[in-house]
C-alpha cells in the first residue's frame, strides 16, 4: 500500500506539473494571473475547439439540439457567498486544467471575493471543490478609491519568457469528461478531502502535497516543473499573503505581512519564487508603487511611484519588469523598465504633461521585444524595449480622460501583431463604424504596419458599440470582448449604491479577431454586470464574474 501511493504521489505531481507550468512554458491552457500571463496579452494562443467557424455554427444552431456536434453555450453558473465591497466582488479566475489523478481529468479555477475569500471551482463540472475564508475581522466600511477587502486576484506561478506565437489553427484541448466522486461540501473532492495538511518539516500523509515544509533550492515552492508541492497564492484585505495548497486550500506556511491592512493592490503575479504587487490611492497609508516578496528570504523591497493601469506591472521575456506611472511621485508620467531583483530603474520613457492610464503589454514582434500602453489622452505609445528614450510610434490624440485600465495583444496566422484597447465614448480618429454606430464605448483594433522600414500602429477595426468595455480576450482567432454595463462616472461624489443601481447586465460578444464582427453573443444569461479585467479562459471555456457574485461558464459542453 505504501509503496502504490509513493508511486501514485509521483505520477500526480508530474501531471500536475507537467500540465500547469511545463504548459504555460509552451503557451498552453492555462491562466495564470491578471490578463492571463506575465505579459498580460491576455491572449490564449490556440485551443481545440474554439474558432471563428465553430462560434459561426453554434451561433447559427442556437437553440437547436446537436449532440453529435455540440456548440458553443452557456454550461453553468454559480452564486457565491461573497458580500462586494463597494463596487469589488469577484475577480475572473486562475485555472488549473488537466489535474491528473486515478480518477481522470480535473478542471480547476480560483477565484478570489472581495470578502476575503477564495472559492475553488471544478469548471468542467460547475461543482465546488472548497471554499476558505482568509480573514475573520469584521470589514471597515471603504471607499470607491480604497474599498478595502481583496482587491486582487488569485494566482498561480508563471513564467516571464514570452511563448512562441501558434503557426496553424488548431490546439491543445480535451475531449474526455471529467470524472470524480463527490466529497463533503466545502471539503474537496474524494480523492483530494481525504488527506491532511504537512504538518511542520515533513510530507504527512498527503498524496497531492509531495514536499516537506521547508525550502529546497532544487525544489522550490510555487509547482515549477518537477517540483513541488503546488500551491496558489493570494493576498487578503488585511495585508497578508497567503500560500496555499492547490488540492484543499491547507497553507504551506503561516501567511506573511506583505502590505498595510486595506490597500488597495492589484495584478499579483508570482514570477521566479518572488511576488509581485501593486499598490494604488495611497489606501490607509500604503505608498503606491510596487511591491516585491521574496518567497524564499521573505525580503520585501519596494518601488514607490504613482503607477498606472488595472493589472499592475508587466514582464518582458528577460524577466525586466515594465510599469506605466501617473502623475506625481518621483517618476511622473512614464513607462519604467524595472530590475527584478532589486526593482531599481534600469531604463524609461517620458510621455511629456500626459499621464499613462494603461498597464503596459509586452510582445515578440519581428524578433523584438515591444512595450505598449496608453495615456489619457487617448494615445497608444508603441516602444521597443531595447530603447525605452524615444517612442517608435505615438497614435493622435483622442480623448480627454481615457482610461481602459489594460491592453490586449495578438498575433495572427500572417503574423500580423495587433494590440486592442477598450474605448469609453466616440471612436478614436481613423476608426470606421463598420460593424454599428458606436455611443457608448467600444473595442478598437490597432495593427502594426512596416512603412518606408519604421513600424507605425494603423486603424484596423472596431467592435459593435458597448457599454463599459472590459479588456478583451483572445482565444484562437476569436476575439471576446465584454460589454460590462457598468455605469462610470468621474464624479467621485456618485456612490457605489448609485453606480450599482444604474449599471445594467452585461453581454460578452465573441468577434472575428481579424475584421470585429459578430460571431456569437451571450443574450439575456447575465444578470448583473461586471467590473475588472480580462474575462479567463481555458479548454474551449470562458469565464466572466459579476457584480452580485455570480461567476458564468461558457463554452463546449462535455458529456459527464
Amino acid at each position: 500500500m505504501r509503496k502504490f501511493a509513493i508511486m501514485l504521489t509521483g505520477c500526480v505531481a508530474c501531471a500536475v506539473a507537467w500540465t500547469g507550468d511545463a504548459m504555460a512554458q509552451r503557451g498552453g491552457v492555462d491562466w495564470m494571473t491578471d490578463n492571463g500571463d506575465a505579459q498580460r496579452s491576455a491572449w490564449i494562443r490556440s485551443d481545440a475547439k474554439i474558432s471563428k467557424e465553430s462560434l459561426q455554427r453554434s451561433a447559427q444552431r442556437l437553440g437547436q439540439k446537436s449532440e453529435e456536434n455540440p456548440d458553443f453555450r452557456f454550461l453553468w453558473k454559480m452564486k457565491l457567498k461573497n458580500t462586494p465591497r463597494q463596487l469589488n466582488s469577484l475577480t475572473p479566475p486562475a485555472t488549473l486544467d488537466r489535474l491528473i489523478g486515478y480518477r481522470g481529468f480535473r478542471m480547476l479555477g480560483f477565484v478570489g471575493g472581495s470578502s476575503d475569500n477564495i472559492f475553488t471551482i471544478d469548471t468542467d463540472l460547475g461543482r465546488m471543490e472548497w471554499e476558505k475564508r482568509l480573514t475573520s475581522a469584521s470589514a471597515q466600511a471603504g471607499t470607491l478609491a480604497c474599498p478595502g477587502g481583496m482587491t486582487t486576484g488569485v494566482t498561480r506561478p508563471t513564467i516571464a519568457s514570452i511563448p512562441p506565437a501558434p503557426t496553424s489553427g488548431g490546439g491543445m484541448g480535451r475531449y474526455t469528461p471529467a470524472k470524480g466522486a463527490v466529497g463533503q461540501a466545502g471539503q474537496g473532492a474524494v480523492t483530494l478531502a481525504n488527506v491532511r495538511p504537512n504538518p511542520p518539516g515533513g510530507a504527512g500523509n498527503n498524496p497531492m502535497l509531495v514536499q516537506p515544509n521547508r525550502v529546497n533550492p532544487a525544489n522550490p515552492p510555487g509547482g515549477q516543473l518537477g517540483a513541488g508541492p503546488f500551491l496558489v497564492y493570494a493576498l487578503s484585505g488585511d495585508g497578508m499573503f497567503h500560500s496555499l495548497h492547490l488540492s484543499n486550500g491547507a497553507d504551506y506556511e503561516p501567511p506573511v505581512k506583505l502590505l498595510p491592512p486595506n490597500a488597495n493592490a492589484s495584478g499579483l503575479i508570482i514570477v521566479d519564487q518572488v511576488a509581485y504587487v501593486v499598490t494604488q490611492g495611497g489606501c490607509s497609508g500604503a505608498a503606491d508603487g510596487v511591491w516585491a516578496l521574496d518567497l524564499v528570504t521573505k525580503e520585501i523591497k519596494t518601488w514607490k511611484a504613482n503607477v498606472a493601469g488595472s493589472a499592475g506591472l508587466a514582464f518582458g521575456g528577460d524577466g525586466t519588469i515594465y510599469v506605466a506611472t501617473g502623475s506625481g511621485g518621483d517618476q511622473p508620467n512614464a513607462l519604467v523598465a524595472l530590475d527584478p531583483k532589486t526593482l531599481a530603474v534600469k531604463a524609461s520613457y517620458s510621455a511629456g504633461d500626459q499621464e499613462f492610464s494603461s498597464t503596459p503589454v509586452v510582445f515578440n514582434h519581428q524578433g523584438r521585444t515591444l512595450v505598449a500602453a496608453a495615456t489619457r489622452d487617448g494615445r497608444v505609445h508603441l516602444l521597443d524595449s531595447k530603447n525605452l528614450s524615444a517612442a517608435l510610434f505615438t497614435t493622435t490624440a483622442s480623448a480627454k480622460d481615457f482610461a481602459p485600465g489594460s491592453l490586449a495583444s495578438w498575433q495572427d496566422l500572417n503574423g500580423t501583431r495587433w494590440i486592442l484597447v477598450p474605448n469609453d465614448g466616440a471612436l478614436p480618429a481613423g476608426f470606421k463604424a463598420d460593424n454599428g454606430a458606436v455611443t457608448k464605448g467600444a473595442v478598437v483594433a490597432w495593427k502594426i504596419v512596416e512603412q518606408n522600414g519604421a513600424l507605425t500602429l494603423q486603424p484596423g477595426w472596431a467592435s459593435r458599440n458597448l457599454v463599459s468595455p472590459l479588456t478583451p480576450t483572445i482565444i484562437s482567432g476569436v476575439i471576446f470582448v465584454t460589454s460590462s454595463g457598468e455605469f462610470r462616472a468621474s464624479d467621485s461624489q456618485v456612490t457605489a449604491a448609485q453606480r450599482a443601481a444604474r449599471s445594467s447586465r452585461a453581454v460578452i460578444y465573441a468577434l472575428d479577431a481579424t475584421t470585429g464582427k459578430e460571431l456569437w453573443n451571450s443574450g439575456a444569461t447575465i444578470t448583473s454586470f461586471a467590473r475588472g479585467g480580462a474575462l479567463s479562459g481555458s479548454m474551449s471555456q470562458i469565464y466572466l464574474t459579476t457584480y452580485d457574485g455570480t461567476i458564468y461558464a461558457f463554452g463546449f459542453p462535455m458529456e459527464h
